[in-house]
């Protein structure tokens, strides 16, 4: 089951982001999900070592 979360971010991370989903065609909530799943793979790959 979906859970959602808020999150507070810096003017220039939101202009991060607003850039990223412009560029690849993506709604900003998209780009959010894709960072956090991308982070949370690094962190379990930096983890097993």
């Amino acid at each position: 089951m979906p859970v959602s979360y808020s999150v507070v971010v810096s003017d220039d991370r939101a202009n991060e982001i607003r850039r990223l989903a412009r560029k690849n065609d993506l709604r900003e909530e998209e780009v959010l999900r894709q960072l956090v799943d991308i982070g949370l793979a690094d962190l379990d790959e930096s983890v097993r070592i």
